[in-house]
């Protein structure tokens, strides 16, 4: 595991759901460069988490967030902080695909740029086949990039919404159960996508799929009823955890 300080971090974050915190006093770093996993059982927060990483938490109503998120070192929660220029930089992808059905493919993967500074039709193809090429997509689709990405497989559309986060350069990519929707096959490709991404970017992925979280990540977090129980190498976490709820859940015994 890579020893970096922490490119994404959290300081006593709890979210709120009205009067009812969905996560509490959770302070967690995500180093660069590494795959950390949040795993816990249903209810236990740990898409509230992943989704207060971006502010996308503050987008459901009556919702707010206290504590810190650092990125870089800076609060994305501060006041003059634009939420959308922080998506920018921390992307999403969710259990669902979510391509724009009314976009081609190609416009699909440039959607994100349309935030950023102008630039030319050249440049955007380049984004465009880099982006696909890095959500290993390119030889699938680049024949078919004025295509409906309706007319993809689940897979495939995953993929794609993978190539529209990291078109934008992003520091961090969030996936909440990425592979939820998915089959076998689409699943294992996200997999080896999860491997390939964290050479540039920072990942953080929530999953139910123990298997999955043993296989892809460097770190793994486990939550219990919206508190953060245990955190270490993935390694360990599997084989040595050190709370008896962590090896509780681990060990199938709850769930």
């Amino acid at each position: 595991m890579p020893a970096t300080v922490p490119r994404l971090a959290t300081d006593g974050l709890t979210a709120w759901y009205g009067s009812t915190s969905g996560v509490r006093d959770v302070t967690l770093a995500f180093p660069e460069l590494t795959v950390t996993a949040l795993i816990g059982p249903s209810g236990c927060g740990k898409s509230t988490l992943l989704r207060s990483l971006n502010r996308m938490h503050e987008l459901v109503p009556g919702t707010r967030v206290t504590g810190r998120v650092l990125l870089d070192g800076y609060d994305i929660y501060e006041p003059g902080i634009n939420p959308i220029q922080v998506r920018r930089r921390i992307g999403m992808v969710f259990q669902r695909p979510t391509p724009f059905p009314t976009m081609s493919i190609a416009e699909n993967v440039a959607a994100g740029l349309a935030i950023g500074p102008r630039i030319s039709r050249s440049e955007r193809a380049d984004i465009v086949e880099r982006s696909l090429r890095r959500a290993a997509l390119w030889d699938e689709v680049k024949d078919r990039l004025d295509d409906s990405p309706l007319e993809l497989s689940g897979g495939q559309q995953q993929r794609l919404c993978v190539a529209r986060t990291v078109a934008p350069e992003p520091e961090v990519i969030l996936l909440d159960e990425p592979t939820a929707a998915l089959d076998p096959g689409g699943a294992a490709h996200i997999e080896e996508l999860v491997q390939q991404l964290k050479r540039e970017f920072t990942v953080v992925i929530v999953t139910h799929n123990l298997q999955q979280a043993a296989r892809v990540s460097d770190v793994t977090a486990f939550f219990y009823l919206g508190e953060l129980i245990e955190t270490g190498a993935t390694s360990r976490m599997f084989t040595t955890p050190l709370k008896p709820q962590t090896e509780a859940y681990i060990t199938g015994r709850f769930g």
